[in-house]
């Protein structure tokens, strides 16, 4: 006995997981996602088509589809054998994230361990209703509780965290940790770490700004240029009143680099002048030794250059036969 639904296309639903609007949709290009949902209704159907049937159908350009079946096989979300697409069972991925052994901790374990600390839930709740319109999903509550065991970020940080991310329309799980392991290097744990962190972190870039002006460079700092900067302000300690004395050093210099200014100023840090009185100091006692040996050098007596003046006389007979 077989039992059939005879239902039209037009009566017809697809079922879309949540989990695909919680945790991909939202991070995935436009095009990708219309790409993934005419996908999900051809394997309703069992429908073969190419990309290039697709680029047809989506109108879209073959490029962009060749890239959108590549974005959601990287993200595991669609899977490729041979010549055929499977679409992963999305909430089934979801669930080995969240069971996962040693990696992750389960949902259950993350909210037993989050309802023990009151301000903690709390905060988890403001997460969710300020960032995911209350709608958060739970793989996210447990990415929240190993972020709290690894970093041990106070509450004020874990906020600050999903802010700073959300704020740069960066909210996914990559950047985060990206962000959270850049913090955590800098032994941010506290609030007061990390208002400490942003007031030394504007005061750098204004000196960044303020070294690019006086050396009349149009563009930002390169990567490495940032690095020199970080080390003469955060490593050595020194203000932008001490690196100024550096900077003029190169006026003689046509093309002056950062790593010519980065050995006057670490030669001053080796030296341990720590204030810009002891860096002057200095400039001004080796301005005096250069003349001193100027001085001694201008100061020898001078050997007189042999001359041909009595040779030059033989040679005048005249004069010569005069004097006998």
């Amino acid at each position: 006995m077989t039992f059939e639904q005879n239902l039209s296309m037009l009566f017809s639903d697809l079922n879309i997981p949540e989990v695909f609007i919680s945790e991909y949709m939202c991070n995935a290009n436009g095009d990708y996602v219309k790409i993934y949902l005419y996908c999900l209704f051809l394997c309703k159907y069992g429908s073969e088509v190419s990309p290039l049937d697709l680029s047809k159908r989506l109108c879209l350009p073959l490029k962009t589809v060749e890239q959108g079946l590549k974005y959601w096989e990287e993200n595991h979300v669609l899977v490729k054998q041979q010549s055929t697409y499977t679409l992963a069972d999305l909430k089934k991925v979801e669930v080995e994230k969240l069971y996962k052994p040693k990696l992750t901790s389960s949902v259950e374990d993350a909210i037993e361990a989050n309802t023990k600390n009151v301000m903690r839930n709390q905060i988890i709740n403001t997460i969710n209703n300020t960032f995911f319109q209350g709608v958060m999903s739970p793989a996210w509550y447990t990415d929240i509780d190993n972020l709290f065991t690894k970093y041990q970020f106070d509450e004020h940080v874990m906020y600050s965290l999903f802010k700073y991310c959300f704020d740069r329309q960066a909210l996914h799980k990559k950047y985060l940790y990206a962000v959270a392991e850049g913090w955590a290097s800098n032994n941010i744990k506290t609030a007061d770490d990390l208002d400490k962190y942003y007031t030394e972190y504007e005061k750098v870039s204004q000196i960044k700004k303020t070294i690019g002006k006086k050396l009349g460079l149009s563009r930002k700092l390169s990567q490495y240029e940032d690095s020199y900067v970080d080390k003469w302000v955060i490593e050595y300690g020194y203000p932008m009143e001490a690196i100024e004395l550096a900077l003029k050093k190169t006026t003689s210099k046509t093309n002056p680099s950062f790593d010519y200014i980065d050995k006057i100023i670490t030669n001053w840090h080796e030296r341990n002048l720590s204030t810009v009185d002891d860096i002057s100091a200095f400039l001004k006692e080796q301005k005096q030794k250069q003349k001193e040996i100027k001085v001694m050098e201008t100061g020898k007596p001078s050997i007189p250059k042999y001359s041909d003046t009595q040779t030059n006389q033989y040679n005048d007979l005249t004069k010569f036969y005069a004097n006998v």
